[in-house]
């Protein structure tokens, strides 16, 4: 019994040394950096849609950071000092995590960014702990260019690092190496990610169509409204209507007959709902060029229809800063790799080179 209550003490006595040798950070402090939409619990920031970045600045050694997930399926890539250094999940209870340890001693920015998508379930951020004799720094400063996209499964980088199959588990999504995140660092811009794999305009293979998304802090609660005036981008990247090419053609789809019931959508109902869509955005952002974008995958196989549609819609629009860009059928199987994915991104760039002045 003895023996019980000096191992209990002796826990207590580290346990108490160890916070005294730290300074915990909370989520709220405002030397903290976020990219992304946030949602906010009562005593934690939520990290839910892909690409979602929490940064923070200071001088010392090593950073730690206190987690909870809602699944074990989220990942994350740990970036430190702009430079890729590894790849982190939480458990389903809230505990503390050594995000890097054994620096140099100096000025040190680590990076928290989101690879895997909102159906891996949301991540609870409490805070940072940094050693007692760490200071705190201001962030750098945001960069000026700004791009928002909108898109499914490609932009999300599903399955983009399974080299053999196209395997839906976190573990091999990585929206950091999908072409979207690879153009934002390309241009050096701030980067908010709107996807989700397997939706569509029209219809998607679950009960939820971007339409009814786009506008959400949290993807999973229709009341949670996003406020457009905290992000106003440059660029608006819209890739979407895969999945909606698929579906049109099975009418004993569940979500075909939700949407549809028993009759398939004509082409002018395609068009006018791509370009309604268009126009939504248009309107939250008056002065943004969008970029309306299909590929790679079988939308832009050859003599598929998918590519007049879009341009159909954006002619209807009239807008000269509303364009087209269709990329190249991978004509490889499953969902483009990570080679794939930087084709995209290099078409992406040449084409904003070409036709946006920042």
């Amino acid at each position: 019994m003895i023996r019980k209550i000096l191992l209990l003490v002796l826990f207590i006595s580290s346990t108490l040394l160890c916070h005294a040798q730290t300074q915990f950070i909370s989520y709220k402090n405002n030397k903290l950096q976020y990219q992304g939409r946030i949602a906010y619990a009562k005593d934690a920031a939520e990290l839910i849609w892909s690409g979602t970045s929490v940064t923070i600045s200071f001088k010392g050694t090593s950073l730690a950071g206190e987690f909870k997930d809602s699944d074990t399926s989220n990942y994350y890539n740990i970036i430190i000092d702009q430079k890729l250094k590894s790849r982190i999940h939480f458990d389903t209870r809230k505990k503390t995590y050594q995000l890097t340890e054994n620096l140099p001693f100096g000025k040190h920015t680590v990076e928290l960014f989101k690879i895997t998508e909102w159906d891996k379930g949301k991540t609870n951020f409490y805070g940072f702990e940094l050693e007692k004799n760490s200071e705190l720094l201001n962030p750098p400063a945001l960069p000026k260019r700004k791009i928002e996209f909108y898109g499914n499964s490609i932009t999300c980088g599903y399955a983009v690092e399974d080299k053999f199959k196209d395997n839906s588990i976190g573990f091999f999504e990585n929206n950091y190496a999908a072409y979207a995140a690879i153009t934002a660092r390309h241009f050096n811009a701030q980067y908010q990610c709107i996807a989700k794999s397997g939706i569509g305009i029209m219809v998607s293979w679950f009960p939820l169509i971007m339409p009814e998304m786009y506008d959400r802090i949290d993807p999973t609660d229709p009341e949670s409204k996003w406020d457009f005036s905290k992000y106003t981008p440059d660029v608006v990247v819209i890739n979407l209507l895969q999945n909606d090419s698929w579906i049109i053609n099975n009418s004993e789809n569940s979500e075909f007959k939700h949407r549809f019931g028993a009759t398939k959508p004509s082409e002018g109902f395609i068009i006018q709902s791509y370009q309604d869509f268009v126009r939504i955005i248009r309107e939250k952002y008056p002065k943004a060029h969008i970029i309306c974008m299909l590929g790679n995958m079988d939308i832009t196989r050859k003599d598929s229809p998918w590519p007049l549609y879009v341009q159909k819609a954006i002619s209807g629009l009239n807008d000269s800063k509303i364009y087209t860009l269709t990329v190249p059928f991978k004509d490889t199987p499953g969902h483009p790799k990570v080679k794939e994915q930087q084709d995209l991104a290099n078409s992406l760039i040449e084409f904003i080179d070409k036709t946006v002045k920042w």
